[in-house]
Order: structure tokens, then sequence, then C-alpha cells
């Protein structure tokens, strides 16, 4: 039995097919807030984030015990900004009044620094073990990040695009 050589035709097609699978694995494509391990670059988790690039980190302040929520949005670097901090004491921690350019307002016994402008490349957290109950919050929706991370490790928070093998490596934390 004698078999055929393929033609040049199909050669540079599978050639193209290879090529299409290589880009579509490797080449960044959805936009997330990525939780990686410490400062090794191994993505833990990650979240979608829309069009605005805004999300809100949540947590129970370890002194006063009540709820602290700073709120982010993505730069069009892709640097993460800080632009609105509330809490509800004054106390060990917590600012006493805003900076220069930002305003500071109470209202419902809650207090609120606005119009911050503080960028950062990332920023490293640990998942608080006892009472800190660590919460991303996005389009409203409330995630826990003990559901996702183990209690106590220490995690960097940037943003960043992602490539479908990287997706694939961590948890998405819409379950998407």
């Amino acid at each position: 039995m004698k078999f055929k050589k393929p033609g040049k035709a199909r050669l540079i097609l599978a050639f193209l097919s290879l090529t299409s699978i290589a880009i579509m694995l490797f080449i960044p494509i959805k936009q997330a807030i990525v939780f990686e391990y410490q400062n090794k670059g191994e993505v833990l988790a990650y979240l979608p984030i829309k069009e605005d690039g805004s999300f809100k980190i949540k947590y129970t302040h370890s002194i006063h015990l009540s709820d602290v929520v700073e709120s982010y949005n993505l730069t069009e670097k892709g640097n993460i900004k800080l632009y609105e901090l509330m809490y509800e004491d004054f106390a060990i921690g917590m600012p006493e009044n805003a900076s220069n350019g930002e305003i500071f307002e109470q209202k419902d016994g809650k207090y609120y620094i606005k119009n911050m402008n503080r960028v950062f490349p990332s920023f490293d957290l640990r998942i608080g073990e006892v009472r800190a109950n660590h919460t991303v919050i996005s389009e409203g929706e409330e995630y826990p990040l003990t559901d996702y991370i183990e209690p106590g490790t220490w995690i960097r928070i940037k943003a960043k695009k992602l490539n479908l093998i990287e997706t694939l490596k961590g948890v998405n934390i819409l379950g998407q």
C-alpha cells in the first residue's frame, strides 16, 4: 500500500490551524483582578472585570470589629487605583481626615474619604484567619476570599489580562 504525500495546501492549512490554536491559548484576552500566591506569580484565583474596571474589598477591622470598604478601579495603564474608603469608627489604624485633593464626608454614621487617587501596580494582603472576612465585591455581588484561598495566605492582588491557559490554572471567582 502506497501513501500519498500531503500537498502544500494541506501543510499550509495544518500550519495555520496550529498557529491559530497557539495564539488562542497564549494571547491575553480576559481582563481580571488576579490573586497570586505571594510574589511567585502563581494564580490562585481571579475575578473577571467588566468594562468600568471597578471592584471593592471589604473586611472587618481587627480592633473596631466594624466594616471597612476600599473601592478600586483599573487605570488605562493597567494599575489599580484606590478612589474611595468607607469605615465606621475613628480609632487606631483609620485616617482622621482626607489628604490633599481628597474629600472627607460623614453620612449615615459612616465616614468616607472620596476623590482618592492612590495608584498601585499591585498590593499585598494576608487573608484573615480569624475575623477579617476579606471579601471582594463586584457588580453588587460579594465573594469571600476564604472560599477560594486558604486563610492566612499572603497574596498579591493586581490587574492582568489573562490568556486561556492562565484562566484554566486559576479559580474563576464567578464560577464561569
